[in-house]
């Protein structure tokens, strides 16, 4: 039998995560200002928060809503969310000045520019982070540099220089080009902005995830109802724990069950949450998935503290899965609107996909309380951010799906 998944329940979580001062960073009144900041840039949008109705129905299930951020700032990918206020952030600290008092335009005036000069953000990343940082730099009047781990695609790499960066493809993978670009921040006197986090370089990583969670207080301003379960992608694991910090800080008596997913060829979290003491596991190699966005070996040791405790499960999903998520988003049933999900946005929906419809799944729901009263969440994370290979899934079928277990 060909196995989709390995999941496991998590032993270290904490029901009970209300005093804990990790959540205290993601309340409501910081979340609040972080927004207020971000929607003062005059091209900020709120992203949709779909209604799935019929495909709940037709996996059994109460509720189903997709939060589709392929549109925010015509970025096609949730990933600027972080780099605007942490950018923005940086540069009022630089300034002594409290963000809560500026807006975005605040910070490009020319009274600005003259005080601080040109700064040069660098940033590792897979494509979105990237291009965000790329993005908001431009839109600062200042100056990027961007990294690219090896494999990643020549469209990605040109949406980051369209964005005014220098940007090149290293013939390393993820981690090591985060340890590259530390460095060269170090002897060039340039401005680190990464979204995964470790001894010594804390800061800048918390503000990014203090972005990433403004999206889930978006959901929580439009959800009828609380979600019973919310399905969160892990790469490094900051977008996962703020959205999840975010959440059990607004439903502190029924917090959603957080269900972590990543692809099996990165599983840093899976690997971490099954040893027996919960220390960090880390993956090496080429860390090979289509799920180009995850493919990181190494948790934020931030974010990892704060999943360990609020994780009720973790997943390790084969490429097929992703693959599927793409197939079912893209092509609706009944009135369902249609989502253009990309490899790693798409994942979430896969792995519920494969959870409600097969005899593998059917005991992993039982087990986490997936059922006909259940309202399940996630956030498709990024649009088609590869163009060429989200046809080549959805048109050509590229990474079937072994149909015949469905």
């Amino acid at each position: 039998m060909n196995t989709h998944l390995k999941w496991t329940l998590n032993r270290f979580h904490t029901k009970d995560l209300a005093m804990d001062e990790a959540l205290s960073q993601f309340n409501d009144q910081q979340i609040r200002s972080i927004y207020q900041f971000q929607q003062s840039h005059p091209s900020y949008t709120k992203t949709a928060l779909v209604s799935l109705q019929d495909l709940a129905k037709h996996l059994g299930i109460a509720q189903l809503h997709v939060k589709d951020e392929s549109t925010r700032f015509g970025l096609n990918a949730f990933k600027v969310m972080g780099g605007i206020y942490a950018m923005g952030n940086y540069i009022a600290q630089a300034l002594n000045k409290d963000i809560s008092t500026l807006s975005f335009s605040d910070l490009t005036a020319t009274a600005v520019r003259e005080q601080l000069g040109e700064l040069t953000f660098i940033s590792a990343t897979d494509g979105n982070h990237g291009r965000g940082v790329a993005w908001t730099a431009k839109e600062l009047g200042h100056r990027s540099v961007i990294y690219l781990p090896k494999g990643a695609s020549q469209q990605r790499l040109q949406a980051i220089q369209a964005e005014g960066a220098e940007a090149y493809i290293t013939d390393m993978n993820y981690d090591d080009t985060v340890r590259m670009c530390a460095q060269l921040a170090e002897e060039n006197g340039w401005v680190l902005v990464q979204d995964t986090g470790w001894e010594g370089y804390e800061e800048i990583p918390l503000w990014i995830m203090q972005g990433y969670a403004t999206i889930a207080y978006e959901m929580i301003e439009e959800l009828p109802e609380p979600p019973t379960h919310l399905i969160l992608q892990a790469g490094v694991g900051s977008f996962a724990a703020s959205i999840a910090a975010t959440m059990i800080n607004a439903y502190p008596t029924n917090p959603p069950k957080i269900l972590v997913v990543e692809p099996a060829a990165a599983d840093c979290y899976f690997r971490s949450l099954t040893t027996h003491d919960g220390h960090i596991e880390h993956v090496t190699g080429d860390l090979a998935t289509i799920m180009a966005g995850l493919s990181c070996g190494e948790p934020n040791t931030h974010a990892y503290e704060l999943l360990k405790k609020a994780a009720t499960a973790s997943f390790s999903c084969v490429d097929s899965l992703a693959a599927l998520g793409m197939r079912v988003l893209g092509n609706p049933i009944g009135t369902d609107p249609r989502i253009i999900s990309g490899e790693s946005g798409a994942i979430p929906m896969g792995l519920l996909y494969h959870l409600r419809t097969t005899d593998e799944g059917k005991a992993i729901c039982d087990a986490l309380a997936i059922n006909n009263e259940s309202r399940l969440l996630f956030v498709s994370t990024e649009g088609n951010t590869d163009a060429q290979h989200y046809l080549d899934v959805v048109w050509k079928g590229y990474h079937p799906s072994h149909l015949e277990s469905y």
